[in-house]
């Protein structure tokens, strides 16, 4: 039998998103072991692309090693992990390599921060070309470095890789998965899957999980009720649960739910919004500085946070799913809310199951009940969606779908 797998997202509390550039193995190691004792297993782990390679046909060797030594550190905790490669989108920023970018290409709706600072505009056509030979340079390297090691579940291709850029086409974006699939299969022995989002279901991005998934063991999705258009409010747990119906429907493949949560409330504050504001619409109403009630963004207090997991967990494992990541291990330390992403995304700093102090949160106790029970994966439930005709539909079509779906869930799943 199969175990369903219950992760973490990971970034250091200290260093964040400059993890490697500030690598610190002794907070890794007492990190893992803190995520080994919740009975946790598995670890998704970035690799933030202008650490690895400062030019396209360059890898650099010190990053390798500190790959290589984090994954051991894992394995000596009885862990596994998922290496995320070409990040790429993380926390709302687009983190990239400055040699790839495209001056004729704007930023978009993500700001670009290289290894030289802010950059006014985006990279270029990732997917094909020049660009796809030197994410196969990088590939091949990652591969070599870990190949066959045992705590690797899987290769990540990518966090959101849509919110990057988009790709011309259906094909180019199957010809990206399949060329750089083959790579690391070739070279490391090890599966590999991709990391696709919400978005990439209630958007038409030109992205279709039927060819994208193709080359992969299983398919991933993330998805978060508050980044939800359709979602019933902030506490809606089938919205999770809903995505990876789609996603499991569209890609013919087994699904991991690699990325679910949401940002914590401030202590004794609660949110006035049931979500973000969305791409083309208008923005939410400030909340003033010190509103001693409400929180100044669309969030869930730490016990309303609790209950969210154990209830989607409960969904996502009566459905047949793989398993789940919780987004994330911690809140950063309070020194970094300065830096970048959090600088102008403060909700970034609070998604963590251990507080910046590294303290436990009630959700850190549901994930390790969860955990006990050591579940095993049951058969997936079908879910009949038809891709291209749900496609036609959008933007409609997602939320009708949802409607439906839901009223047609089983009483049990409710």
């Amino acid at each position: 039998m199969v175990r369903f797998s219950l992760g973490i997202n990971y970034w250091p509390r200290r260093s964040a998103m400059a993890m490697w550039q500030r690598f610190d193995p002794g907070e890794i190691a007492e990190d893992f072991a803190r995520i080994a004792a919740l009975g946790l297993d598995t670890v998704r782990f970035f690799l933030r692309w202008s650490d690895y390679q400062p030019q396209p046909d360059v890898i650099d060797s010190t990053m390798l090693a500190r790959l290589e030594a984090l994954v051991d550190l894992a394995a000596h905790a009885g862990l596994r992990t998922m290496p995320t490669l070409f990040c790429g989108h993380m926390s709302g920023v687009n983190w990239l390599p400055a040699w790839a970018l495209d001056r004729s290409a704007p930023p978009g709706r993500f700001r670009t921060l290289t290894e030289h600072g802010e950059a006014g505009y985006g990279i270029g056509d990732f997917y094909t070309g020049p660009l796809l030979e030197a994410q196969l340079v990088f590939a091949r390297a990652a591969g070599e470095r870990l190949k066959a090691h045992p705590a690797v579940t899987a290769w990540d291709l990518g966090n959101e890789f849509s919110n990057v850029r988009e790709p011309a086409s259906e094909g180019a974006a199957a010809e990206w998965s399949r060329r750089l699939c083959d790579a690391l299969e070739e070279r490391s022995a090890i599966v590999v899957t991709a990391g696709t989002h919400g978005e990439d279901l209630t958007v038409d991005r030109k992205l279709r999980l039927s060819s994208l998934c193709a080359p992969y063991a299983f398919a991933c999705m993330h998805g978060y009720s508050v980044y939800s258009a359709f979602a019933r409010g902030r506490l809606d747990v089938e919205v999770v649960p809903f995505l990876a119906a789609l996603a499991a429907s569209f890609a013919r493949r087994p699904v991991l739910f690699s990325e679910f949560g949401n940002p914590t409330c401030p202590p004794g504050k609660r949110s006035p919004f049931e979500r973000v504001a969305l791409p083309g619409e208008p923005p939410l109403p400030p909340i003033p500085h010190g509103d001693p009630v409400r929180a100044p963004y669309a969030c869930l207090t730490e016990d309303e946070m609790a209950g969210y997991c154990t209830q989607v967990l409960e969904r996502l494992h009566a459905d047949g799913r793989l398993g789940a990541y919780w987004w994330c291990w911690a809140d950063y330390a309070a020194e970094l809310a300065a830096e970048p992403p959090f600088d102008r995304a403060p909700h970034e700093m609070s998604f963590g199951i251990i507080r910046g102090d590294g303290s436990e949160k009630p959700v850190a106790e549901a994930l390790k009940r969860f955990a006990a029970e050591r579940r095993t994966v049951l058969t997936a439930r079908a879910a009949a969606f038809d891709e291209a005709a749900y496609y036609r539909g959008l933007p409609d079509a997602t939320g009708s779908a949802y409607v439906r779906w839901v009223e047609e869930r089983p009483n049990a799943a409710r």
